[in-house]
């Protein structure tokens, strides 16, 4: 391995947002799902205790042997925890209902909120991206996935409370910034279940797109009956129906955030 590749650092995001059922998991699988169909090597850490992108991804429980857990809490390598998917080029470090307790174990550690980021700065990361699927809180979780990333990607619901939480969100960000990550920022809205034959959802999209200008992607992810479906069998959207309306937006914003990405470079590991 040559010297450029050890000190490559991948872009690292955290897909986040403190409020559930909003497509953070959904976005986070789709997303790259379509990454890697554009040729890049993604890793995905499922840091949600519910586990849903290790399930979406089709990892039966006893796949699950050696994951987020085990790296945060017991100090596994992030090799040893991560493993192929069914997705070519892409690669996920799975997690089981164990990480639940990871919050409480956590506060008794050294480290505590650099767990995940000591973990990645370990071992040479040959990827591309590396997407953090955080659970729906502002945790010791989620902390530490804002600790190790260069950057927060919001998936953010068309729905009338949809703003409302979010200047928590970016407070947390501030304070993360200003005392454990220097590097953090906001890479990205991504507006979620969308429906343009709604009034609502579109007075919310303007809404959001005014509070954050041009921070929010021009793609939004539709309401899309093919997407929920998918999980259940397994498969990202992509893999279950391409054609789909959803599998479509993703490749969209895939493309958009390739192009925003341009001339990036991961950093956050570099950070004392």
């Amino acid at each position: 391995m040559s010297d450029g590749q050890q000190n490559h650092q991948p872009r690292i995001m955290a897909v986040v947002n403190q409020k559930g059922g909003v497509g953070k998991t959904t976005t986070a699988v789709n997303l790259a799902t379509a990454l890697a169909a554009c040729g890049k090597k993604v890793l995905i850490i499922d840091l949600d205790p519910q586990g849903n992108a290790s399930t979406g991804l089709g990892l039966e429980a006893a796949q699950r042997e050696t994951g987020a857990y085990e790296v945060l809490i017991d100090g596994a390598s992030l090799k040893d925890a991560t493993q192929p998917t069914i997705v070519p080029n892409m690669w996920i470090v799975p997690t089981t209902p164990d990480l639940a307790g990871a919050e409480i174990e956590l506060i008794d550690l050294d480290r505590r909120e650099y767990r995940l980021k000591d973990a990645l700065a370990a071992d040479p990361l040959l990827y591309d991206f590396v997407l953090i699927d955080c659970p729906p809180s502002l945790s010791l979780l989620t902390l530490n996935a804002m600790v190790a990333a260069d950057c927060v990607l919001v998936p953010l619901q068309c729905e009338f409370y949809a703003l409302e939480g979010l200047s928590q969100l970016i407070k947390t960000v501030e304070r993360v910034r200003q005392n454990l990550n220097p590097v953090l920022e906001i890479q990205g809205v991504v507006l979620t279940m969308y429906d343009k034959r709604s009034s609502l959802n579109e007075q919310v999209a303007a809404d959001v797109r005014a509070y954050f200008g041009d921070k929010v992607y021009e793609t939004a992810i539709p309401r899309n009956v093919r997407i929920a479906e998918a999980p259940s069998y397994g498969k990202p959207a992509l893999l279950y129906d391409i054609r789909c309306a959803g599998s479509q937006a993703y490749i969209h914003l895939a493309s958009e955030l390739l192009r925003r990405e341009q001339g990036q470079a991961g950093k956050s590991l570099k950070v004392a």
